[in-house]
């Protein structure tokens, strides 16, 4: 059985405004950067959340911040060719993989981006 929505996701979530200044930038440019498929958010209990873990905090010394915002937007690009909403994206890159040591796709972006967008990249076949 697929996990579902509820099932998997992040420990920790943030708001557009909260997302907004972790990323040094306007609320309208968070719209935007997820309209544009740069950043990945869902809406949960009627307000539109990010999970915090995929929103680099580009307030903080760069490294494996400038890693997660350079490969992001490119997975979820790859995720959204392959049909993906949001909602199974979210899915995806928070259900447990025992063939990734860090656990989910969500974990490993930071360190393995090659081999999540390799991964995502096989959705589509």
């Amino acid at each position: 059985m697929e996990p579902s929505k509820t099932d998997v996701g992040p420990t920790e979530w943030l708001t557009v405004p909260e997302a907004a200044e972790r990323l040094d930038v306007r609320v309208t440019r968070v719209h935007q950067m997820v309209k544009n498929g740069a950043l990945l958010a869902v809406r949960r209990d009627g307000v539109v959340r990010l999970p915090a873990d995929l929103v680099p905090d580009l307030r903080s010394e760069a490294g494996q911040n400038s890693n997660l915002a350079r490969h992001l937007a490119g997975v979820l690009t790859v995720l959204h060719d392959a049909g993906y909403s949001p909602e199974e994206a979210l899915t995806w890159f928070y259900t447990p993989d025992s063939t990734l040591p860090e656990g989910t796709a969500a974990a490993a972006l930071r360190e393995r981006p090659t081999e999540i967008k390799r991964r995502a990249q096989a959705l589509g076949f």
